[in-house]
């Protein structure tokens, strides 16, 4: 079903499997807004679906369930096929960070008596999109003594949330005449944290009340900053979006859209052929670098784990089972909107409604950074999508020279394996609130489930 407006043909019970998934959806972003949080709640229902944790094998057989995480922000899962795992994987890859800002190693500072916690952006944004809107903030401060302390605040209701003030317009005649980007600059992306002071306290007392009460609730010193991890990003849960609800409004679509639709394809799955695979990771938005993104040696780690578990563990087994392996890097796509329709190639952009997007290449004006799928692979993706009557499309990521980004698919595309972009289109990406549409999400799951199947 290329390029076809899902809506348009789907009956009552296509509408309400549409509307059921995407309440499973809603609660996944909603609970998962960090990386820490996806692989948190990943855990939790790939163990309700029957995953053991990989260190739980002695040996391996067919329907086998298998889920193996790295430094908290990796997750892992298979599904142990009937062919032998060098046969080659069918891999399911999405990225479960998204644009934020991170509190620096030392944040806490004092200025006209306003205590302010001093952040870094983290990825693309438009940093004028972040101020004046409630923030919370996640993660974790690990202690000299070993203890590790979760931070969670502004989420409930009966949390406070924490901000980025914004010059009044009318005071804003020199603002308003710089460029957007210069408009809020990066070292201004500062949070307000409080301005009650501590009594009897003469120096940063807005500061040292903060402090107090961090040491009450938390048992943080100010010197455990160096050591923490905090997200600061939009708060509250993700919404049903336009009047139809045909839509889903929340923070982290890119790529968490991509992420749960993957998890759910390969926990859903039964007795596949080849050995099925979902992998979620870490630094996509600045490059897939580090131990927990795409580029780390940690999924290699572990299928050669597995191949060990079946008696093989020669190097060239672990290699031809990558180079046998076929991959959907799930990651989202840009959508048209029809606000902005000069920077999209028309015929060439993905558009809201009409399922699963692919991707032959993405990088930047002349393919720079880009996996380029193979015609043989995409000719075969065509075939099966349309044999399961999957709604699909294909796109770039706007005019040839406006832009561009990147994906992990050129990093697995080093193993020799098939890999090409298949994902959601969003609009507003990289934005604190971004859209896709509910049929897209599911019909991004099913795609996925019948690739891991053919």
């Amino acid at each position: 079903m290329y390029a076809k407006n899902i809506w348009k043909n789907a009956d009552v019970k296509k509408v309400k499997e549409i509307m059921d998934f995407n309440e499973g959806y809603k609660s996944y972003i909603s609970l998962g807004k960090t990386e820490r949080l996806c692989v948190n709640e990943s855990v939790k229902i790939a163990e309700e679906a029957g995953y053991k944790d990989l260190s739980a094998f002695k040996s391996l057989k067919k329907g086998d369930k298998i889920y193996a995480v790295n430094k908290n922000k990796n997750i892992v899962l298979f599904v142990i096929g009937e062919k032998d795992i060098t046969e080659g994987i069918r891999i399911l890859g999405a990225h479960i960070d998204s644009p934020r800002l991170d509190v620096k190693q030392n944040p806490l500072y004092e200025k006209e008596e306003f205590a302010i916690l001093d952040t870094h952006y983290y990825g693309g944004i438009k940093k004028y999109q972040w101020v004046t809107i409630p923030l919370a903030i996640h993660g974790v401060v690990c202690k000299k003594d070993g203890t590790t302390i979760t931070i969670n605040i502004g989420e409930d209701d009966n949390d406070p949330v924490l901000g980025i003030t914004d010059l009044l317009v009318h005071l804003s005649a020199d603002q308003m005449k710089k460029t957007a980007s210069l408009v809020i600059e990066g070292e201004n992306l500062d949070v307000t944290f409080g301005n009650i002071p501590l009594k009897d306290e003469e120096k940063d007392a807005a500061k040292a009340n903060i402090l107090k009460l961090l040491k009450e609730k938390y048992n943080i010193e100010e010197e455990d900053f160096i050591s923490s991890e905090l997200e600061l990003v939009p708060a509250g849960k993700a919404r049903d979006y336009g009047l139809d609800r045909s839509m889903v409004a929340g923070y982290g679509h890119d790529d968490r859209v991509c992420a749960y639709t993957s998890l759910k394809a390969v926990i859903d799955i039964e007795n596949p052929e080849y050995t099925a695979c979902c992998i979620l990771v870490d630094k996509e938005e600045i490059g897939s670098v580090g131990a927990t993104g795409a580029s780390s040696l940690f999924f290699e780690n572990v299928v050669a784990q597995l191949l060990s578990l079946t008696g093989k563990t020669s190097y060239l087994d672990l290699k031809t089972t990558m180079t046998n392996s076929n991959m959907l890097s799930s990651d989202v796509s840009a959508a048209l909107d029809p606000l902005y329709l000069s920077v999209s190639d028309k015929n060439n952009n993905a558009k809201f409604s009409y399922g699963v997007v692919f991707n032959k290449y993405t990088g930047s004006r002349g393919k720079s950074g880009s996996n380029d799928a193979e015609p043989e692979y995409i000719a075969w993706i065509r075939r099966i999508m349309d044999e399961n009557n999957i709604h699909y499309q294909t796109s770039e990521l706007g005019k040839v020279d406006q832009g561009g980004g990147g994906t992990i698919a050129y990093i697995l595309g080093e193993y020799n394996m098939n890999v090409i972009d298949a994902g959601v289109a969003v609009l507003n990406m990289h934005a604190p609130m971004e859209i896709v549409s509910k049929a897209d999400v599911y019909e991004a799951y099913l795609a996925y489930k019948t690739f891991l199947v053919k």
